[in-house]
C-alpha cells in the first residue's frame, strides 16, 4: 500500500476517532457549581469571533497525582461531625467518583495545624531512637489518613517535617522566632525570611546521625501500619524564621546532611522513600541550586518541592535540571476569606506551577472549623469549613476549583504542551488517552474560544468568572 495514502487513511481514522468522542463539559461560577455544559461539538472550522488556541499532542511532565495536606486540625474538626456526615465530607475529597484526591502530603511531627508542639521523640539526647514512637499519630493523623485510604485505596502520601525535636534545634525549641521563650499566638506579624538563612539545627555528627536514624524510623514505623510513604521533603520552609514548628537551614547544610548521613542511611537500610531537596520558600534559585550542584547530595536528591513562596524559583531549577522531578508543596494559605477571588489566585499557582515542570500539587488545610484559626493566630482558608457548632459543612470555591483539577487527571497522565501565552488553560492525557483541558475566565464577560486538537474544533462560550474542565 502506498505509504502517503495509507498515513492519510491513519490521520482520518484520528479525526473520526476525536469527532465520535463523548465530550464532557463541567463548568463552576459563583452562584452555580460543579454543573454540566451542553452545549458543545466538534467542528471542522473555527467561529469567526473566537480565540483559537492549540492543544499540542507533545507530553510535557509525567503527573505524580494531585491532592491537599493531612493536619491534625482538619481531623479534630471532622471528628465533631456524625458519622455518616464526616464520611460524605471523605468521600467528596477522595474517592475517584468525586474530587479524586491521588496524592497527599502529611507532616512528621507538628506543623502549625497541629493541635499543640510535638515530635515523633521529645526525650532529650535520645541519639538511638529508643523512645521514638507515633502513638500521638495512631489516633489522629495515622486514622485520617487510613479513613482516606478506606476510600481511594490507591492514595499516595508524601511526608516532611516543620521541625526536627526541639533538643536537635541550637534553641532548644520548636519554634524559630519567639520571645523570651514563649510564643505570643495572637497578633503576629508576618514571618521573617531569611535572605542569608542561618542554620537552626545542632549540626554535630551525632544528631545528624540521630535525624537520619528519626526518618528512618517514621518510614518504617508508617509502613508497618501500611501507609507506604512515597517520598520526604527534608525541610519544610527552610528560609523562614517562624514562631511556630520550625527550623532555619542553610542549603550548604541541608546539602551535608543529605550527602553524608540522610542518604546513606536510607542505602544501608533499603529505604525506597524518594529525597526531594524541600520545601523551598525561596525565590532565589541559587539556594537551590546550590545543594543540587553539591556531589554528595546529588546523588540521593530526586526531586526538588517548591511552596507558594518558591515560585520565582522553579522556572530556573526546571529549566536547568531536566532530570530533577518538580513539585509543588503548598497552596497560599490566604486569610479566611474562602472566597472565589482566593480561588482564581489558587489557579494561578496551580497554572505556574504545572506549566513549570511540577508533577505534583498539593493544596493546604482540606478541612478546618469555622475560625480556621491556628493556634498561633492565623485565620487561614481551606477547601471545607465545618462548624463544629451546629454541624454545618461548607464547601468552598477552592474546593471545587480542585475538583475541576482533580477529577479526571490520575497519576500516569502527562501535561500537553499549551501556548506559553495561555497561563488560564491546562491540558493533560491520561494513561487511558484521555484529553482534559481545564480552561478558567477570570474575565467578567463571556469568552469565546476554539480549541484546535487533531485538525478538529471545539468551539466554546465559555461562562464569566467560570472554571470547566473538558474531558474526551
Amino acid at each position: 500500500m502506498n505509504k502517503r495514502f495509507l498515513s492519510l487513511m491513519i490521520f482520518s481514522f484520528a479525526i473520526t476517532g476525536v469527532s465520535a468522542q463523548k465530550i464532557e463539559w463541567k463548568y463552576s461560577t459563583p452562584n452555580n457549581y460543579w454543573e454540566t455544559e451542553k452545549n458543545i461539538k466538534w467542528s471542522d472550522t473555527p467561529e469567526n469571533s473566537s480565540e483559537i488556541i492549540p492543544i499540542s499532542e507533545n507530553k510535557a511532565q509525567y503527573i505524580d497525582g494531585l491532592g491537599g495536606t493531612f493536619n491534625e486540625l482538619g481531623w479534630d474538626a471532622l471528628c465533631t461531625l456524625p458519622e455518616e456526615k464526616k464520611n460524605e465530607i471523605l468521600f467528596n475529597l477522595f474517592s475517584p467518583k468525586e474530587s479524586n484526591y491521588t496524592y497527599c502530603r502529611m507532616p512528621i511531627g507538628a506543623s502549625d495545624f497541629a493541635m499543640n508542639f510535638y515530635s515523633l521523640n521529645d526525650v532529650v539526647d535520645d541519639f538511638d531512637m529508643i523512645n521514638f514512637s507515633i502513638d500521638r499519630d495512631r489516633h489522629i493523623l495515622m486514622r485520617y489518613i487510613k479513613e482516606a485510604q478506606k476510600i481511594h485505596p490507591g492514595l499516595k502520601i508524601w511526608a516532611s517535617p516543620w521541625c526536627p525535636p526541639a533538643w536537635m534545634k541550637t534553641n532548644n525549641h520548636y519554634a524559630s522566632n519567639y520571645d523570651n521563650g514563649t510564643v505570643n499566638r495572637n497578633g503576629l506579624p508576618r514571618e521573617k525570611v531569611l535572605e542569608l538563612p542561618t542554620t537552626g539545627f545542632k549540626m554535630q555528627p551525632g544528631y545528624l546521625d540521630a535525624y537520619a536514624l528519626y526518618f528512618t524510623k517514621f518510614i518504617q514505623a508508617y509502613e508497618k501500619e501500611g501507609i507506604k510513604i512515597e517520598a520526604v521533603n527534608i525541610q519544610n520552609e527552610p528560609c523562614s524564621n517562624h514562631k511556630f514548628p520550625s527550623c532555619n537551614w542553610r542549603s550548604e547544610d541541608l546539602a551535608y546532611f543529605i550527602g553524608k548521613f540522610l542518604g546513606p542511611k536510607f542505602e544501608k537500610e533499603n529505604i525506597q522513600t524518594e529525597i526531594f531537596f524541600g520545601t523551598i520558600n525561596r525565590d532565589n534559585p541559587q539556594y537551590t541550586k546550590t545543594a543540587l550542584d553539591d556531589p554528595a547530595a546529588s546523588k540521593y536528591i530526586k526531586g526538588v518541592g517548591f511552596q507558594w513562596d518558591g515560585k520565582g524559583a522553579i522556572p530556573t531549577i526546571h529549566k536547568e535540571y531536566p532530570h530533577l522531578k518538580m513539585m509543588h508543596t503548598e497552596a497560599e494559605c490566604g486569610n479566611g476569606s474562602n472566597d472565589w477571588g482566593a480561588a482564581e489566585h489558587t489557579w494561578w499557582q496551580i497554572s505556574h506551577y504545572m506549566r513549570n515542570g511540577a508533577r505534583v500539587f498539593t493544596y493546604w488545610n482540606m478541612i478546618l472549623d469555622q475560625n480556621g484559626i491556628s493556634p498561633w493566630g492565623w485565620k487561614q482558608n481551606s477547601l471545607i469549613t465545618i462548624n463544629t457548632e451546629n454541624g454545618d459543612v461548607t464547601y468552598h470555591p477552592e474546593f471545587y476549583l480542585m475538583k475541576h483539577l482533580c477529577h479526571y487527571i490520575v497519576p500516569g497522565a502527562y501535561r500537553l504542551q499549551t501556548p506559553d501565552n495561555q497561563e488560564n488553560i491546562l491540558a493533560f492525557e491520561n494513561p487511558d488517552g484521555k484529553i482534559t483541558i481545564m480552561i478558567v475566565n477570570r474575565e467578567n464577560q463571556e469568552k469565546n474560544i476554539s480549541l484546535s486538537l487533531k485538525g478538529k474544533y471545539l468551539n466554546l462560550k465559555v461562562k464569566s468568572k467560570s472554571f470547566n474542565t473538558i474531558n474526551l
